[in-house]
């Protein structure tokens, strides 16, 4: 298993749909083991194949309970959606900035799981946050692109500014 670096906005393999991945690939399950060490060691509860530059319909969420086992699911897909909350979110390929999101509350998964197999997951709360957060990764979809012009114009300046800057005093 392999600790990845975790792509940032603005890097493009954020952007666009990933495509479906085999759910009978070998390989499935290295990048699976690789998005989990990176997931934790970079102290994530998710994340998306594309947030390691992976261009594949594959996530992993653990939100850190113990009733709540580790996840892994390749091509998921939201097949209900029920309530709707809003709460804090963070990212990692968007570091330091935090958002207010509503998603939905309840909500069913659909896809396969490490070994090929059909699973169906319900989750509510964090779990059903976390599942839409990354879904969103394999869409394209930041955080960022869920807030209003304003706040993303605003976004922009002072991550973009803040970016430059430190690639001045690192000598990039």
């Amino acid at each position: 298993m392999s600790v990845l670096d975790v792509k940032k906005y603005p890097d493009n393999v954020l952007k666009g749909k990933s495509p479906a991945a085999d759910p009978a690939d070998p390989d499935l399950r290295r990048l699976i083991d690789d998005m989990i060490e990176t997931m934790y060691a970079s102290a994530g509860i998710g994340l998306a194949a594309p947030q390691i530059g992976v261009k594949k319909r594959v996530i992993v969420v653990d939100i850190g309970r113990e009733d709540q086992p580790l996840i892994a699911v390749v091509n998921p897909e939201i097949v209900l959606a029920e309530g709707l909350v809003e709460s804090e979110e963070g990212c990692l390929s968007v570091p330091e900035y935090i958002a207010h999101l509503k998603r939905a509350e309840r909500i069913v998964v659909r896809g396969f799981d490490r070994d090929g197999k059909p699973v169906e997951i319900e989750a509510e709360g964090l779990l059903a946050r976390a599942f839409q957060h990354e879904i969103d990764h394999l869409d394209g979809v930041l955080i960022i692109d869920r807030i209003s012009a304003i706040k993303r114009e605003f976004f922009n300046k002072r991550y973009l500014k803040a970016l430059r800057e430190s690639n001045v005093g690192s000598g990039q």
